[in-house]
């Protein structure tokens, strides 16, 4: 599969006209496209410009109210619940998240629970938009039944990330990652190159190790059974109990408290989505002195990437730093996108007409 590098701030700016042409006001635009196009500058493929056919998909079935008015059903002063009504994810996560922000920044925590809301991209944005206010973000959010449980064959619980960053020097930490293998969205890019899944990646719809991305991910979509393992695998013997047991958690976290939908009923709810998120911000102060804190941990980050490394090996990566790297190259360079993306991606400008931006150039 052919990858070519399009100019990041032209793609940035096509995916601002698109969301502007479906309905979305400028503001609304350029959240969304920020969240989409911040996965392909981290490296994510599988969150970042690929999913613009989904994203248009569910805009254009209705799935996504480009209108809708969320509001909060219950609150206290360090949380709140917010009925989404629908929203795009990436529009009402950043509210979510600033809204948790605030709330730390007066109680010294703030969690914000949303309902009925869409896919939002990566975790990990929302987690850094704390990050740069000085506090520790986390973030979760659950998906539909994608997960199959140690020793089932259908799935029972979402892809369901995890991510927290915390302020750190040089490298700030990010921590982000589904608490199954991988996410859909790798089936979705091994399946655009043709190529077979690793081993222990996925199931059949016997719970049968299976390396046939377009099957499991057709399994997933028509309900047949089968799909993806959680993180550690298909039994205990080497932690899958781990992955699943960190799924249900976040099904506690999302769809629970939130009084929303667990995974087993995400696309079954008769309208949108009914996925759910859980947006945290911690003021550290709340431990001791926050400069110490910071220094400390930022010292214990360095003692690690300069740990001892394994034979052949030359570097320890802590989280975030390849992040850090990955946007800087991409910036520069420009963004990699596969040719059946960019096929989609030329579809939508055609289906939108003149209202979209020019096509980005190649770098």
């Amino acid at each position: 599969m052919q990858y070519i590098n399009l100019d990041y701030r032209e793609l940035l700016t096509f995916c601002e006209s698109t969301f502007r042409a479906y309905g979305f006001t400028e503001e609304e635009s350029r959240d969304i496209a920020a969240v989409v196009l911040a996965a392909d500058l981290n490296g994510i493929e599988s969150h970042g410009v690929q999913r613009m056919v989904r994203y248009a998909f569910e805009v254009n079935s209705g799935m996504v109210d480009v209108h809708a008015v969320p509001e909060i059903v219950h609150e206290t002063p360090i949380s709140a619940v917010i009925e989404a009504h629908n929203a795009m994810g990436q529009v009402i996560g950043q509210r979510a998240m600033r809204l948790a922000i605030q709330k730390a920044k007066t109680s010294g925590c703030g969690m914000v629970e949303v309902r009925n809301s869409n896919h939002y991209g990566i975790a990990g944005f929302y987690t850094d938009m704390a990050m740069r206010e000085d506090l520790m973000g986390i973030c979760m959010t659950n998906t539909e039944e994608i997960m199959v449980p140690v020793y089932g064959k259908q799935p029972m619980i979402g892809t369901n990330p995890i991510a927290l960053s915390m302020p750190a020097d040089p490298i700030p930490f990010l921590f982000d990652c589904a608490t199954t293998v991988v996410p859909r969205g790798k089936f979705e890019v091994y399946t655009k190159r043709g190529d077979p899944v690793p081993i222990g990646w996925g199931v059949d719809e016997k719970g049968l190790d299976s390396q046939d991305a377009p099957r499991i991910l057709d399994n997933i979509i028509h309900k047949a059974g089968g799909g993806i393992l959680p993180l550690g695998g298909s039994s205990e013997k080497m932690g899958g109990h781990k992955g699943y047991g960190l799924g249900v958690i976040v099904e506690l976290f999302t769809g629970i408290f939130s009084g929303g939908t667990t995974a087993d009923r995400i696309y079954r709810t008769g309208s949108g989505s009914g996925i759910c998120h859980t947006f945290i911000a911690v003021d550290y102060g709340l431990f001791g002195d926050k400069a110490k804190i910071r220094a400390d941990f930022s010292e214990y980050l360095e003692k690690i990437r300069n740990s001892p490394k394994a034979e052949g090996c030359s570097r320890i990566y802590t989280h975030g730093e390849k992040e850090v790297e990955s946007r800087a190259r991409r910036m520069a360079e420009g963004i990699p996108v596969n040719e059946k993306t960019i096929q989609e991606l030329k579809k939508i400008a055609a289906d939108i007409g003149d209202k979209a931006a020019p096509f980005p150039r190649q770098v």
